[in-house]
């Protein structure tokens, strides 16, 4: 009698999520010819970063800063009488501009490259897929790629939950604005949303349990950055410890401690900011063997997971949720499905960070605090943006940017830009190090003049003369700046 042969599978790929990283990894297989299924249960279509993050946070903020600047048209000589807004007209703008990207992100789901299987899709057996909702429908692949993307969270508070708070995704779809607001948080999400209601007129208490904003920037960047806030109204407790929440009347009361004293704020509303967590709780990976840490999928550099036919990108996998990084991971783990034997992987040496507040936060590469901690050697320079001409110009003189260089090759590893236009100006670092650049051939770039960008060239030519002083005197290789 003869063997059972093996049932071969309806698909080659089956991507769980139409995201940014599962978009990205479906139309790279789908273009080397292989047959490939997309699952996505959300209830719109589009993803995190077009829907509730990225595009509809920068359209708020953008209102924001108009506003903010027609406040100021006094200091460059420009009348306009009192300033206001009209709230439903910025939500109108912001939602306009969303309907369009989603569109185009539907439109690009929908176009016929791949089957699109609106549902939710969890693991019956390392090679299968049930879909729900879909009859049941069981769905067989060669290869799984995991990017059901990430969903916010609150700490577990006293109160929190019984009072009721507004997360990120709340927050992009209001239809008023509070009188006053606490953000608990000091990351990324909760200074840009106090930055955004402070500057449209509400009274803004921030409450971050790190002794900094940014806990993962230097230092130097977040000082920055809180005086700003500070300087615009905003009531900033970083060293916090949360205690419970209440209702008193209409109001909601936040209690934590600070500096040793037990504090209290009331404010309309809670925004809790403290970060995302990964999407996989329902999709049955321990059925599919792949491993999972704290809820995140945990990869190698090409994005593939413990079982060897499943990888993932995006934010159920990076704890960094950044969409250019989802889409790159989305593209390596597509790349290695389709082409096993021309292998690619995640370059962490380029990840970026942008802040999309007013200065602007933006890093590529090593910070400071983080080769300090990992020993590299470096060498580090700044120029404040203070002594800058078009700086001045602008009237934009808040903040620096910050050099570091390999001390014995003058390589550039890494850059900081906490100032106007910081997300712009940070590619000019990206595209060097892409070209693993000297700060010496920074330096020697032409740049014109009076620009933003020229601002490098001064820690350029600073630590360009540092490395070639060192190897001069044959110096030792050095630990920090």
């Amino acid at each position: 009698m003869g063997r059972k042969q093996a049932v071969k599978p309806e698909f080659d790929v089956v991507v769980l999520g139409g995201g940014s990283a599962g978009y990205a990894a479906a139309r790279t297989t789908v273009a080397a010819g292989l047959k490939t299924a997309v699952i996505d249960g959300a209830h719109e279509l589009g993803g995190l970063c077009i829907l509730r993050g990225c595009m509809p946070t920068k359209a708020l903020m953008q209102s924001a800063e108009v506003r903010h600047l027609a406040e100021r048209a006094g200091e460059f000589g420009v009348k306009t009488g009192k300033v206001g807004h009209d709230f439903a007209q910025v939500m109108a703008r912001k939602a306009r501009l969303i309907s369009e990207f989603a569109e185009y992100r539907r439109g690009q789901l929908s176009d016929g490259r791949f089957e699109l299987i609106h549902a939710q899709g969890r693991f019956l057996d390392p090679q299968t897929v049930v879909v729900e909702g879909a009859e049941g429908r069981r769905l067989t692949a060669r290869h799984f790629v995991v990017a059901t993307g990430s969903q916010a969270v609150a700490p577990p508070v006293p109160g929190l939950t019984e009072v009721g708070y507004w997360t990120s995704d709340d927050a992009v779809g209001l239809s008023r604005l509070p009188k006053a607001i606490v953000v608990l948080g000091g990351g990324a999400v909760a200074v840009e949303f106090a930055q955004f209601f402070a500057r449209m007129g509400t009274r803004v208490t921030m409450i971050q349990r790190s002794e900094q904003i940014l806990r993962e920037a230097d230092a130097d960047a977040a000082k920055v950055l809180e005086g700003v806030l500070v300087k615009e109204g905003i009531e900033l407790f970083t060293g916090t410890r949360m205690l419970s929440v209440e209702r008193s009347g209409p109001k909601k009361v936040v209690h934590f401690e600070h500096t040793g004293a037990k504090r209290r704020v009331m404010a309309d509303e809670i925004l809790v900011a403290l970060g995302r967590a990964p999407n996989t709780g329902s999709l049955g990976l321990d059925r599919a063997g792949v491993t999972v840490e704290k809820g995140r999928i945990v990869t190698d550099a090409g994005m593939r997971t413990s079982a060897p036919h499943i990888y993932a990108g995006g934010d159920c996998t990076s704890p960094h949720e950044i969409v250019h990084l989802a889409v790159l991971q989305g593209e390596v783990a597509g790349h290695n499905i389709a082409f096993p034997r021309r292998r690619r992987e995640m370059d962490d040496r380029l990840l970026i960070s942008v802040v999309f507040t007013e200065p602007q936060v933006a890093t590529v590469g090593w910070t400071e605090k983080a080769a300090a901690a990992r020993k590299i050697p470096f060498l580090a320079a700044h120029y404040p943006f203070k002594d800058h001409g078009k700086s001045l110009i602008l009237g934009a003189t808040d903040g620096f940017v910050k050099l570091l260089a390999d001390p014995r090759s003058g390589e550039i590893l890494g850059g900081s830009c906490v100032g106007p236009m910081g997300g712009e100006l940070i590619h000019e670092i990206v595209a060097g190090m892409v070209k693993r650049m000297t700060v010496a051939e920074l330096a020697s770039m032409p740049h014109y003049h009076p620009t933003l960008a020229e601002i490098w060239t001064y820690p350029a030519e600073e630590l360009a003369e540092r490395v070639a002083a060192r190897g001069r005197r044959g110096g030792k290789r050095s630990g920090g700046g």
